[in-house]
């Protein structure tokens, strides 16, 4: 999935961007449950995206609507879990880099 998806290069280098900020910051057991859950989120979401897409892509090599309306929904399924994510590390991370700042 590394090798043949941007998206999925792009969470890649959040996730190490998030946890590096998790120890820098040195988060609370809880707010490392909470960011760990929403990277398996995202991680999971865009894991079943490039899974239905293939899936798709091999029944159906032509244009069909019902094939995009498919990776449409799959891709918003990405969308709605890095949302989530990025308010979740909003919550996490904002007081803490506020503060930093001083």
């Amino acid at each position: 999935m590394l090798r043949s998806q941007t998206n999925a290069q792009i969470h890649a280098a959040a996730t190490f961007v998030v946890v590096g900020a998790g120890f820098f910051f040195r988060l609370a057991a809880i707010e490392w449950a909470l960011i760990v859950a929403a990277i398996a989120l995202v991680w999971t979401a865009e894991a079943v995206n490039t899974a239905i897409e293939a899936a798709v892509d091999l029944a159906s090599p032509e244009q069909h609507s019902l094939a995009g309306k498919a990776k449409d929904a799959a891709a918003g399924a990405v969308l709605v879990a890095a949302s989530g994510a990025v308010i979740i590390g909003a919550c996490i991370f904002g007081p803490k880099v506020l503060a930093w700042l001083g």
